[in-house]
């Protein structure tokens, strides 16, 4: 698989047209340089929420509901966009209402524009205290032309057994859509999938949102940098890192992926992580006595 990973420029946009006209943009660019999928950032659409609710100044609560009453007009959009580029597309995540709540939902698109969802599951505090965002359903896994893929939501890629699950469903590819106002966030979330892919021994793409502007209370400030990682071993690089680019930089990074790599390695390599992974129970640990 070829996948291409987009580091996405945060800019305001007067309505779902413009947001569906650059959308479709880059995936025809992805779609151009070969990629079979394209992975867009967390909340990437929400630079239309300032526009949609009319505001002028950061309004966390007219943003939040302009985004939710947008999300079927978006999501179409977002269909759209993977049918005219020919392509498989994370567009990222919309918030939409779900039961009475909103949830973070992330779509996975194909091609024809069939669509299928994977929901964060762990909130930041923005999410949660501010915006009053819900955790949505568990992890689950997509099934594709090369096999099964997994999607943790930024944060959600911090928690390994959130990722362990879809792994041991057999995702060797992990889609990480990521947005964060910070370098410490940035960092985190990239630690955080850089570690998914050594001890499961597979690969993790991480496509974060950069750039912002002040009237956009979710996207003012955004910093990251596109990556691709995957195990800590041979035949992989020294560090893991497949694929990355510059930090704060927006464009694409293409990464060629082959899962018989990740066999190999799980079979062969120096160490075994995907197959130590501990079954049992890890017992409390107790103070441990000086002789």
């Amino acid at each position: 698989m070829r996948l291409a990973v987009l580091a996405w420029p945060v800019e305001p946009l007067r309505d779902v047209a413009a947001y569906a006209a650059k959308l479709e943009a880059w995936a025809r660019r992805a779609k151009a340089a070969g990629a079979h999928l394209l992975l867009c950032p967390e909340y990437a659409c929400v630079e239309l929420g300032a526009a949609l609710a009319g505001t002028t100044r950061a309004d966390e609560a007219a943003e939040l509901r302009a985004m939710v009453a947008a999300a079927p007009a978006i999501l179409d959009a977002m269909r759209g966009a993977a049918r005219a580029a020919g392509l498989w597309l994370c567009p990222g995540t919309l918030p939409v209402s779900q039961d009475g709540r909103v949830v973070n939902r992330a779509p996975l698109v194909r091609p024809d524009g069939a669509v299928a969802f994977q929901d964060k599951r762990t909130m930041t505090r923005f999410e949660a205290e501010r915006w009053g965002v819900s955790p949505g359903a568990p992890p689950g896994v997509f099934d594709t032309p090369w096999g099964r893929l997994g999607l943790a939501i930024c944060y959600d890629a911090e928690f390994p057994k959130l990722v362990r699950a879809q792994v041991e469903q057999g995702a060797w590819l992990v889609l990480v859509p990521s947005c964060t106002d910070s370098l410490h966030g940035f960092h985190r979330v990239r630690v955080g999938a850089r570690a998914r892919a050594m001890e499961n021994q597979c690969f993790v793409a991480m496509a974060p949102t950069v750039g912002g502007f002040a009237a956009s209370a979710a996207l003012d400030e955004n910093h990251g940098a596109a990556a691709v990682f995957g195990p800590v071993d041979r035949p992989f690089a020294e560090d893991g890192v497949v694929a990355e680019g510059a930090l704060d930089t927006p464009g694409l990074v293409l990464a060629d992926l082959d899962p018989a790599l990740l066999e190999r390695v799980r079979r062969d390599g120096a160490v075994r992580n995907h197959l130590d992974w501990p079954v049992a129970p890890i017992p409390p640990p107790t103070p441990l006595p000086f002789a």
